[in-house]
């Protein structure tokens, strides 16, 4: 990425979550996990896509998801 592209300010926990989903098979997996309802990890990626969305780089699949992850160093190839 170029440094003109603008990140969303992700909270902590919202890139844990969201390492968390990228890496794993599910939303229930990350839960258990993270000890969270799996409520609450849809919650967190809801939130990320929205934040994606307001900086102009929407993320509307799983796909688009690790993109932006690679892209903004929050996962390296080698973890997925």
């Amino acid at each position: 990425m170029t440094d003109d592209v603008v990140r969303p300010a992700l909270s902590a926990r919202e890139i844990e979550v969201l390492r968390a989903w990228i890496i794993s098979d599910s939303k229930t997996t990350v839960a258990r996990t993270l000890y969270i309802s799996p409520a609450t990890v849809g919650t967190h990626i809801s939130r990320i896509r929205d934040k994606y969305d307001a900086v102009g780089r929407p993320a509307g699949s799983k796909a688009s998801l690790v993109a932006r992850a690679l892209q903004d160093g929050h996962v390296t190839l080698e973890e997925l």
